[in-house]
């Protein structure tokens, strides 16, 4: 079944790190392997599992891992790793390796990827991304991958509600929050810019912009924020929804959008005034503070 659902590429591409051979797996297409369900608040289309294929996950395909340095990172980027992440990628490799045995000890990366190598695939990324350039946006991938990640934990613990993996799950997604803000912060100063982000999903059926990117800043923030000081908080919350209210724009730029940003985003943005009770809030006067 495997092997109807997935191939190998016949031409490895070789680890610019340590020379491996690499065998990228991508997914087939057509033949209702992919039955697109419901999209969630987090812009995750979720798939339905069919009759001949079962529960398919696309996410745990796009990142190259190298099976024996475990290095990792969007395959554009595997292709075009900077020279100035080799080194510090090559003495990392030890640490990267280690950073999965107690979660995740059974992982092979030349074999059929399950949901483990798919989680996996992303931890690994957003530690190699570390040593990539800002002109790389890396902060941003980073964000995306501890996002993904945190997905698919999710599916994991759905399979094995007794391992454990809602924990991390939530650790992922407390990390996502923590680079979407650095990507935004990075974005608005320029100390980052988004321009070789590529797509910024966060799934792979539709590419949400910058509205997303703004979107999940804010609904990472309401929900994996940190709690512990009321006052921090509340200030956090603010920021947030000033930077959900930026999606709304000003009259025509917002109808122009796509409904499944702009219904979420208000209601995230009701939701974080709701917690500041604040009443009568306009999210274009929010905009512009």
């Amino acid at each position: 079944m495997a092997g109807d659902l997935t191939f190998f590429s016949k031409t490895p591409i070789e680890c610019p790190v340590c020379e491996e051979k690499v065998f990228q797996e991508q997914m087939r297409t057509g033949r209702g392997r992919q039955i697109a369900g419901d999209l969630t608040v987090e812009l995750r289309r979720n798939y339905q599992p069919s009759k001949q294929y079962g529960a398919v996950y696309p996410l745990i395909y796009p990142v190259l891992v190298c099976p024996g340095c475990y290095y990792a990172a969007f395959v554009d980027d595997f292709k075009a790793t900077p020279a100035t992440a080799l080194d510090p990628l090559q003495e990392r490799g030890e640490e990267r390796r280690d950073a999965l045995f107690d979660i995740l000890p059974a992982l092979d990366f030349t074999r059929e990827r399950g949901l483990e190598e798919g989680v996996a695939s992303y931890i690994l990324a957003t530690l190699s991304y570390e040593f990539f350039p800002k002109d790389r946006s890396p902060y941003f991938k980073q964000g995306l991958c501890q996002l993904r990640g945190a997905w698919l934990a999710k599916d994991l613990h759905a399979l094995h509600p007794s391992e454990n993996f809602d924990y991390l799950s939530s650790v992922l997604y407390r990390k996502a929050r923590y680079f979407y803000l650095l990507a935004v912060e990075g974005e608005q100063t320029g100390s980052q810019p988004l321009a070789a982000a590529g797509s910024l999903g966060p799934d792979l059926d539709k590419n949400y912009g910058f509205d997303g990117l703004l979107y999940l800043h804010g609904l990472l923030e309401y929900h994996y924020g940190p709690r512990s000081d009321a006052a921090v908080r509340a200030e956090q919350l603010v920021k947030a929804k000033r930077t959900v209210a930026r999606i709304f724009g000003m009259g025509k730029a917002s109808r122009n959008k796509p409904a499944a940003i702009l219904d979420h985003a208000r209601d995230l943005y009701d939701q974080i005034n709701a917690e500041l009770g604040e009443t009568n809030a306009n999210p274009e006067q929010d905009a512009k503070s």
